[in-house]
């Protein structure tokens, strides 16, 4: 009975350490999450793709394009606003109408004119950069999102090259000096700056700041058009080309950069 029992002892600790073994944790891999190969899943990565969404914006600007072609919705800012709308509301609406308008090519100039001709000075030019920004804003956000992932890669130029670095290192010198600079043109400045690395702030900042004499000059200007040969006026004039030759004398300053020296 002694030699039974010692047996089944050394059984029964023989057994726990064998059922202790089996029933030891085994690490087990993680499972990757397995991407969905239906047709729906294949349709929603065509379609947010980088040349699907460049695609969508080069849809979105063309549409645009072709609405002020059509309608010429700068003439409801200069001849047909509602007579309704007046003081801060006016100018209020103006300005959310102006950055739609720049969206859609519509010149600068021309809306920085009627802000003062409807606005006078003051009121004018804070609407119109507030319109500024706000388009800027908007061109920026569209080109960051819908452009930037495909057309970064095209940067291979050494100008192109050259210029993304000063815009991504760089980017409120840089910004400062396109705004100041007349003859750059608004939209194509806002996506070559979404397609850079600059920051949102950086470059909203620079753009109200650089866009500020350049817009209050044409709305000094619009304001007085009735009298052309008066000081205000003949004064705007003058400031509108002295951010041009601002502008000019930064970019030779800067020009080797641009070249890679």
């Amino acid at each position: 009975m002694l030699a039974d029992a010692a047996t089944n002892s050394r059984g029964t600790r023989s057994g726990g350490t064998a059922t202790a073994t089996a029933t030891s944790v085994v690490p087990v891999a993680p499972l990757l999450p397995v991407a969905p190969t239906g047709f729906t899943a294949r349709c929603t990565r065509a379609l947010l793709s980088p040349w699907s969404r460049l695609s969508l914006l080069l849809v979105l600007l063309a549409g645009a394009g072709a609405t002020v072609l059509l309608f010429h919705p700068q003439r409801l800012l200069s001849d047909g606003w509602p007579p309704q709308l007046g003081g801060a509301t006016a100018a209020l609406v103006f300005a959310a109408a102006y950055g739609l308008c720049s969206v859609a090519f519509v010149p600068r100039p021309l809306l920085n004119l009627a802000a003062g001709a409807l606005f006078g000075s003051q009121m004018g030019t804070v609407s119109a950069l507030a319109g500024t920004v706000l388009g800027a804003g908007i061109s920026f956000g569209l080109g960051r999102v819908l452009g930037q992932d495909a057309l970064r890669p095209l940067l291979r130029g050494r100008w192109l090259k050259a210029a993304d670095g000063q815009l991504s290192k760089h980017g409120f010198r840089s910004m400062m000096a396109a705004r100041l600079f007349p003859g750059l043109p608004f939209w194509g400045v806002n996506y070559c700056a979404a397609v850079s690395r600059m920051r949102w702030m950086p470059f909203l900042l620079a753009t109200a700041l650089g866009s500020l004499p350049n817009t209050a000059a044409y709305v000094v200007a619009g304001a007085r058009a009735s009298s052309p040969t008066s000081p205000a006026f003949l004064i705007a004039m003058a400031c509108i080309a002295l951010p041009a030759l601002g502008g000019a004398v930064v970019a030779w300053r800067k020009r080797h950069h641009l070249r890679g020296d």
